[in-house]
């Protein structure tokens, strides 16, 4: 049986000791996948549990020079700040060497100190302060794979050693350069720190995902409301959270009203209202009233654990494009150690100087940098993955991520997706009259196409006829809305449900109604004080023909008509209505390039309805499950990356079949659990934010690449041809990695159109 469990490392100093561990891991036959991610400091591992145990498996990480700590479902967030007692001696020792320095370039060689001084520094540090680099050093080299550490103590090492060997030969009035291995050292020292320093906090969204539960609640115990710390909260508490407060658990209201902002976990910005009998989540911010609500679910298992546990998973894993930086990481070393000897050798046969000759080859030893390698993916993909989450998607891995920014084709389910899911009414025709009613919000037939009748459109918004006949109008609608509300509030199908809350969201009142009784399969009949025996159902039913050419959507909609007395009064065209943002989300793919596609079980009609409001050219209709996912394997074929979005049961073939996959929230659990992604809104706007940030992660982790990669090609041939010395290098590298750490967090800014 096969599990996955995530490891906390400590101990790796580089992309090169990522990849040995990684390398023993995957040889082991009871080890079914292992990824180690540098830039987060962890191992995923699936592992078979009849074979070992996490106890086994962290022993044998040990056993590679790095320790291993499973980690906590919420973890405390690490104090990253505080560079310790070690760089900070490290720095102290460093100063009168900078000052030395100083004093050189100014001509003033006596501001040094003198070579005993020197000596004693260079050996506590050495000796002493170095010596985890030492250790990192000996336990790479035992696993068969050179990490930076290597390149530091070979340089740093060399440098001590001939400056000591200086300093005891006899009438030697050579240099000494002790300066040069303390300052290295320095410099990558206090370089690691602040590349940690970036990793643990402006990297890593965790941290700040944990700073929105609260550590103190408070909770009602006997009648008593009580602060407590949140570890003492249990399932059933009767919690409060005031105005500024943020929930602690998700649970239900029992009492209180306000707003509360859930963005971090939808990336809906809009307050949502909450009422007794309303659900709030942890995390969320009580931005008006008071709210006390009973804890059904606490820590990992609420709706903000869920996410960061995905966050953590996802940020761990490794993005295909990765394979790169891993490929050169493993040969990186071993290159570099390989040019310095024969920058050495070639500068002492060449200059006949074998001082000047170790310089050169202790600045490549220390320029060459296979951090700024190993950070360049991982750093991107968890800004990335952070920024994602903060606009409400959730990607699985680092891979679905790295696949999204390649799409160029979205195939979007019709229901539930562009559209509401629900019938809405979209157009009313009167049985009396016949000018054409233009409607402010139509659905864009011409005059001539609406005679006899008016269109509501998506919101069901009011109509205002251009003519001496608009009192009229209102008049005669607001009865047609009046009476078959009165009727249909007897029936519980989807199209009455539509017509009595349209009813009460344009404030008519509905009259009571006796004798109500219906035929199946035709319509409800009931009498209406003043009025008579009110008949609605369909057209037939109610002895009406409606007229032809009335517009594209009386062809697809279904029809409800109402009769009074047996005389046709007039009839409703309900549909289901497209989402709010589903016209500006197909605009917004559409300008980045990316075709769009609409594969629908519905009928070709509704369907072509549908795309031609949203301006898609390619939408079909009447798809099986298996049509859906043949075709999305014909557009792979002809060299699309193709996206697909959707929250059915009956979508999981087609989001199996995508490059990736996008399920709604809440939608059916096969969609979710098939999906390369979800989505916490309802809405296609969401997958074209996902998309973008997709694109930019993928950019920029092609820049930090980049740069990692000229950076080492342009800085060990300088440093090999004397340009750069060993202090200047050692700078330089603690930078390289910085400045790629930079560059991912410029993400966090990226805009999103």
């Amino acid at each position: 049986m096969q599990q996955k469990i995530r490891y906390h490392i400590d101990g790796m100093t580089c992309q090169a000791c990522a990849s040995r561990l990684e390398k023993v891991l995957n040889k082991k036959p009871f080890i079914a996948a292992a990824s180690v991610n540098f830039a987060s400091e962890e191992a995923q591992i699936t592992y078979d549990a009849s074979q070992t145990d996490p106890t086994a498996l962290a022993a044998l990480i040990a056993k590679t020079g790095f320790s291993a700590s499973t980690p906590v479902a919420t973890p405390a967030p690490e104090d990253a700040t505080h560079p310790g007692w070690r760089l900070w001696l490290l720095l102290a020792i460093n100063l009168p060497f900078l000052v030395g320095m100083a004093g050189m370039m100014l001509g003033r060689h006596n501001w040094m100190l003198p070579p005993w001084a020197q000596l004693a520094l260079a050996s506590v540090v050495q000796l002493w302060l170095a010596v985890p680099f030492y250790k990192s050093a000996w336990a790479s080299i035992k696993g068969g794979l050179a990490n930076m550490d290597v390149l530091v103590t070979l340089g740093t090492g060399a440098i001590y050693l001939y400056s000591l060997y200086m300093m005891s030969a006899p009438h030697s009035h050579g240099h000494v350069y002790f300066e040069a291995g303390v300052m290295v050292i320095g410099f990558v020292s206090l370089g690691k720190y602040l590349e940690q320093r970036s990793k643990k906090t402006s990297l890593n969204s965790l941290g700040l995902l944990l700073q929105l539960t609260p550590r103190q609640v408070s909770r009602q115990r006997d009648g008593v409301w009580q602060t407590v710390p949140l570890d003492q909260v249990q399932i059933g508490d009767l919690l409060r959270a005031n105005h500024g407060e943020r929930i602690a658990a998700d649970g239900i209201v029992e009492s209180g009203s306000g707003w509360t902002d859930e963005s971090h976990l939808t990336g809906e910005s809009r307050p949502e209202a909450k009422a007794p009998g309303s659900r709030v989540l942890a995390g969320a911010l009580v931005s008006d009233g008071s709210l006390i609500y009973r804890a059904e679910q606490l820590g990992s298992q609420t709706l903000l654990g869920d996410m960061m546990a995905a966050l953590a998973e996802a940020q761990g894993s490794k993005a295909p494009i990765a394979r790169i930086a891993d490929r050169a990481a493993a040969i990186f070393v071993p290159t570099v150690v390989a040019i310095a000897v024969a920058t050495f050798a070639l500068t002492w046969a060449l200059q006949g100087n074998a001082t000047t000759a170790l310089m050169h080859a202790v600045a490549v030893l220390v320029i060459a940098c296979p951090c700024a390698l190993g950070l360049a993916t991982p750093a991107a993909i968890m800004v990335g993955m952070g920024k994602a989450v903060r606009h409400g998607i959730w990607y699985k891995d680092a891979a679905a991520m790295e696949e999204a920014a390649r799409v160029d084709t979205v195939v979007l389910d019709k229901t539930g997706t562009l559209t509401e899911g629900r019938p809405q009414i979209a157009a009313v025709w009167l049985a009396e009259g016949k000018s054409p009613l233009p409607c402010e919000a139509g659905e864009g037939e011409s005059a001539h196409e609406k005679d006899e009748a008016y269109f509501m459109g998506t919101e069901g918004g009011g109509v205002k006829n251009r003519g001496a006949t608009a009192d009229n109008t209102d008049e005669r609608s607001h009865e047609l809305y009046r009476l078959a509300a009165a009727v249909e509030q007897n029936a519980t199908h989807p199209l009455a449900r539509a017509i009595v809350a349209a009813t009460t969201a344009r404030g008519i009142a509905i009259p009571e109604t006796a004798n109500a009784k219906t035929d199946s399969g035709a319509g409800i009949r009931a009498d209406v004080a003043g009025v008579g025996t009110v008949s609605v159902g369909k057209p037939d039913y109610c002895g009406l023909t409606l007229p032809e050419n009335l517009g594209d959507v009386w062809a697809v909609a279904s029809i409800v008509a109402v009769a009074v007395n047996n005389r046709p009064l007039g009839a409703f065209a309900l549909a289901d209505a497209l989402k709010a943002d589903s016209q500006a989300a197909v605009a917004r793919l559409q300008a980045h390039g990316i075709a769009v596609c609409i594969m629908s079980g519905d009928n070709t009609g509704t369907v072509a309805w549908i795309a031609r409001q949203l301006g898609i050219d390619d939408a079909r209709g009447d798809m099986s499950p298996r049509d859906k996912a043949a075709a999305i394997d014909a557009l792979k074929a002809a060299g699309k990356t193709v996206a697909m979005v959707g929250d059915g049961i009956n979508d999981a073939p087609a989001l199996a079949a995508a490059n990736v996959s996008f399920a709604m929230k809440d939608g059916a659990d096969i969609a979710a659990h098939t999906a390369s992604a979800t989505l916490m809104q309802h809405s296609v706007n969401q997958l074209v934010d996902a998309l973008l940030i997709s694109r930019a992660t993928l950019q920029n982790i092609r820049q930090n690449l980049f740069f990692a990669f000229i950076y080492n090609i342009l800085g060990i041939p300088l440093a090999a041809l004397g340009y750069l010395n060993p202090i200047i290098a050692g700078a330089a590298m603690a930078l390289s990695s910085i400045s790629v750490l930079g560059n991912a967090l410029r993400l966090k800014r990226a805009r999103i159109d």
